[in-house]
């Protein structure tokens, strides 16, 4: 079986990094509701488009996913807190978990992603 694999280049570096990026509100508090995340998700597609792409994103009341891809340089730390210090800075936990995401588990982590917004409806 042969995986497709959409590189990018800053010049220097050819690269393909994702990474999976899951955070909080503070107290794990499921304030992300409506209104409330359909904002939050306009606010990190405007950030998306300064700092990189993001693949897939999932709001829940209490925590969120995202999936980016970022330029190895930058360094995903640097993206997470740019994007959650930037805007609404008094509501996130400085705590984080980010994962790499490698090609053939990409679907895998797309497909979990989704159905855990379905299974929070």
């Amino acid at each position: 079986m042969v995986l497709s694999r959409s590189v990018e280049s800053n010049h220097n570096v050819v690269f393909d990094c994702k990474y999976h990026v899951v955070f909080c509100p503070k107290y794990r508090k499921k304030v992300l509701k409506e209104p409330v995340d359909i904002r939050l998700k306009e606010l990190f597609l405007e950030k998306a488009v300064e700092l990189r792409e993001v693949v897939e994103m999932e709001i829940m009341p209490d925590h969120v996913h995202l999936l980016i891809k970022c330029d190895p340089h930058f360094g995903i730390h640097r993206v997470v807190k740019h994007s959650l210090k930037s805007r609404l800075p008094s509501l996130w936990t400085n705590s984080c978990f980010v994962a790499t995401v490698g090609t053939v588990q990409l679907d895998v982590i797309k497909n979990y992603m989704e159905s855990q917004k379905e299974r929070n409806d």
